[in-house]
């Protein structure tokens, strides 16, 4: 089965940064317009919203500051190079989103035992200026997002917001027709439930990175046969396969070279390197060769014991 996880079309690094730039700008501005209007209007949807926006303005400084360190070549202290910064990124965002939706969530409860007026088409008009701008920051970053476990991160602390600023404008409305202030909460707690429920889906695929879990996308069983079946290599073990950031794998493994194919050990250890790079993509592979009459004895095929 034919893999493609190393093909990506990458966006100019220079005017990513740019456009992330101006979605922190816009975000700002609207975080202050949320939280004068949520005071004023006396809407918790609408300061949660607001709270939340402030979330996505320091999730994308995060994003853009950690884009810049990954860029860093590797050196004699950081060995593997900078890339893992966007993935420590990513993982710090999802936590303030879990920390956000949590608070937001908690916030609502305490509505239902203390309600509060709320002033609909206060609500109503700030949600809908920042739903239109949640929606031009997702565009600004959308692009990026695409092959940045960083980024994409960020892209869904707007999306989110989006979602929101759309259940802000539905209490908002509700509360002008009807007088319905317990739609406020309720609104609420749906924001705050969607936000826990992206969090969660994302996250595992961060900690496995983090984790040096194997590429989800790639069998470990059948990287192991692919290079068993290169002639003149009788078995594989010693295995680690590991991913060094969002789209770089990498394996580290010993060959164990038949008998009477010694002369041929290079040759054979540069078609397995061949064959995993075709194959799997993998471009960074440490393989260390062994006489099959001295192989080493009793050892797993994934892990060192």
């Amino acid at each position: 089965m034919p893999h493609d996880h190393h093909h990506h079309h990458h966006v100019d690094p220079d005017a990513g940064d740019l456009r992330v730039a101006a979605a922190i700008g816009v975000n700002v501005l609207l975080t202050v317009a949320q939280i004068i209007g949520g005071l004023v209007s006396g809407s918790l949807a609408l300061i949660a919203d607001a709270i939340h926006n402030l979330s996505d303005a320091a999730s994308l400084v995060i994003a853009v500051v950690a884009r810049r360190i990954a860029r860093r070549p590797a050196d004699p202290s950081m060995t593997f190079g900078y890339a893992r910064a966007e993935v420590v990124a990513a993982l710090i965002n999802y936590t303030t989103l879990v920390v956000i939706g949590l608070w937001i969530g908690a916030e609502a409860i305490g509505r239902f035992f203390a309600p509060e007026p709320v002033v609909g088409w206060i609500v109503v008009i700030v949600a809908g200026i920042a739903l239109v701008v949640d929606l031009a920051t997702a565009l600004l970053t959308w692009a990026m997002a695409k092959d940045s476990v960083n980024i994409r991160a960020a892209f869904l602390h707007n999306l989110a917001d989006a979602a929101g600023s759309v259940g802000v404008i539905l209490a908002g409305s509700l509360v002008l027709l009807f007088g319905w202030t317990w739609v406020d909460p309720v609104v609420t707690l749906m924001i705050a439930a969607y936000i826990l429920w992206m969090s969660f889906n994302e996250m595992p695929g961060v900690i496995r990175i983090l984790m040096l879990g194997t590429p989800p996308d790639m069998a470990p069983d059948e990287v192991i046969e692919t290079l068993r079946g290169v002639p003149g290599l009788r078995d594989v073990h010693h295995a680690h396969l590991w991913q060094m950031s969002e789209h770089r794998a990498s394996l580290e493994a010993h060959l164990v070279i038949e008998e009477g194919h010694w002369p041929r050990a290079d040759a054979i250890k540069a078609e397995a390197k061949v064959r995993l790079s075709e194959r799997f993509g993998i471009g960074h592979a440490t393989l260390e060769i062994e006489c099959a009459r001295h192989a080493c004895d009793h050892v797993k095929v994934f892990g060192a014991a």
